[in-house]
């Protein structure tokens, strides 16, 4: 082959190498330059459509007034609280609620007035006024049947974790820089305008939960907070800012028994009240904070399963959740167990003996469970704790088998729809249906009243009073 002919075909291969390199690094320009263009029209990432703040170059910004902001009870309060022309807004969870779109249930107030002359601007216009807690600045305002606490802008002078001496103040940053975190700090005037010091707008914009100023100090002030911290995170669905903070929270955790019972209780509760529930437990589970608070909870997998069927699985109108149910399902104890977390985070009396029937059944729930057996143990139980057991014992199973049997899966729905449509029945026989047969006063009364209707639960609760009066007359005939 001419040495010539290999030459230009050299000289072609690498002009069409040269071009076709050329070609790739052309369109690789061309994407990156479009990718950095869409990229820099996108908004910030911690714009999202549920703030509705119109952003500026500053923190802050402007909310529409809400209806609750305009209710005759709101003006006429920050009406009587203002008369001296001191300002007062809107503050703390009203306002990060109104910035998530969240239903606004309690209307707080700050007002640089002192607690004394709130009192008497109220009262001076006719507004039952309630001194919550003078030494604190808050007062209590009762108007049109809803109730405002008021506070007056302060700064704490000592904390010991629990309780804060406070000086009063007409500086609204200082005021703010008392608070936990930053999403609490924000402020809004009756107009909307939003006040916000420690950027909270954009942590809550970003779902971050973050402590105002030093994590210790805010903790060192108030235990609570730490509980505060994990109830914000199911509530609210925030994501730890800062690993630092949360690895303070969890160090300082040990302080949390300090906290009286009746606190732990309320911030437990709201926990368990919450959608994201069970995220923040296992967060507290996983890093030793609940040992301190209750040692009890373990069911980890139990309360997770529990919640879907709660949530998503059964649509009942009687099935909704329920914080004892939840309880329940978490711990691992018996009713003795029950009874000492009870005494411990103070509960009601209700409330105790809800957790105590849970935790030692009196009825074995099962998806097999016959109509006369169920309908006894409605009867016996109440269609609220058939429901619960129900439950408890269906989530357990799911742990076992995730993937039910549809007959199986059918039985468990079954006794849920029995008891969603139970109708109370009233055992017919009374006392002095014993008493008319002859049998003298005493235990052996109820106890025939009791066999009784242990005889007719089994069968269903279907019997009349006749036949139940048969029952009665064949069982005292035999006992004497």
């Amino acid at each position: 082959m001419p040495l010539d002919f290999l030459s230009n075909f050299d000289n072609t291969v690498g002009r069409w190498a040269i071009t076709l390199v050329g070609f790739i690094l052309f369109m690789f320009l061309v994407a990156r330059r479009r990718s950095m263009r869409r990229s820099a029209e996108k908004k910030p990432a911690f714009t999202q459509d549920d703030i509705v703040v119109d952003w500026g170059p500053d923190p802050g910004g402007q909310v529409t007034v809400q209806p609750w902001m305009r209710t005759d009870q709101v003006k006429a309060v920050l009406a009587a609280i203002t008369r001296d022309g001191k300002e007062a807004r809107f503050i703390g969870g009203c306002v990060r609620d109104t910035l998530l779109k969240r239903p606004v249930t309690d209307i707080d107030i700050a007002t640089q007035e002192p607690p004394e002359r709130v009192l008497r601007l109220l009262e001076d216009a006719d507004i039952y006024a309630i001194p919550t807690g003078l030494k604190h600045g808050t007062v209590t305002a009762v108007a049109g049947g809803q109730s405002f606490e008021i506070t007056t802008l302060r700064k704490d002078i000592k904390t010991d974790g629990r309780h804060a001496i406070v000086e009063f103040t007409d500086d609204w940053r200082l005021d703010a820089a008392r608070r936990d975190f930053t999403f609490n700090t924000m402020s809004a005037t009756p107009d909307g305008m939003v006040y916000d010091y420690f950027n909270g707008i954009q942590d809550l914009a970003g779902r971050v939960i973050r402590f105002v100023g030093r994590a210790q100090e805010r903790i060192d002030e108030d235990r609570l907070r730490i509980l505060r911290y994990f109830r914000f995170i199911a509530v609210l669905g925030m994501r730890i800012g800062d690993k630092y903070e949360f690895q303070i929270c969890v160090n300082n955790a040990r302080h949390l028994p300090e906290l009286s019972g009746e606190r732990i209780r309320a911030e437990l509760f709201k926990i368990l009240d919450s959608d994201d529930q069970f995220d923040a437990l296992k967060l507290m589970i996983d890093h030793g904070v609940m040992q301190y608070i209750l040692p009890e909870a373990e069911k980890t997998e139990r309360l997770k399963r529990l919640m879907w069927l709660e949530t998503s699985a059964i649509k009942y109108d009687s099935v909704v959740p329920d914080r004892i149910r939840r309880l329940a399902a978490l711990i691992d104890t018996d009713t003795a167990g029950a009874g000492e977390i009870a005494r411990r985070l103070r509960f009601s009396r209700a409330d105790r003996e809800h957790l105590k029937n849970l935790a030692e059944p009196r009825w074995k729930a099962s998806h097999e469970a016959g109509e006369d057996a169920l309908r006894g143990a409605l009867h016996r139980l109440g269609a609220a704790e058939v429901i619960d057991l129900t439950l408890l014992t269906w989530a357990e199973q799911l742990i076992i088998t995730p993937r039910l049997d549809p007959g199986e899966k059918d039985g468990w729905q079954s006794v849920i729809g029995i008891a969603d449509a139970w109708t109370p029945v009233e055992f017919p026989l009374r006392g002095r249906d014993v008493l008319s047969l002859g049998a003298e006063e005493g235990p052996r009364v109820s106890e025939l009243l009791s066999e009784v209707e242990d005889w007719w639960e089994e069968d269903g609760c279907h019997q009349g009073r006749e036949t139940c009066l048969q029952e009665l007359r064949r069982r005292f005939e035999n006992s004497n």
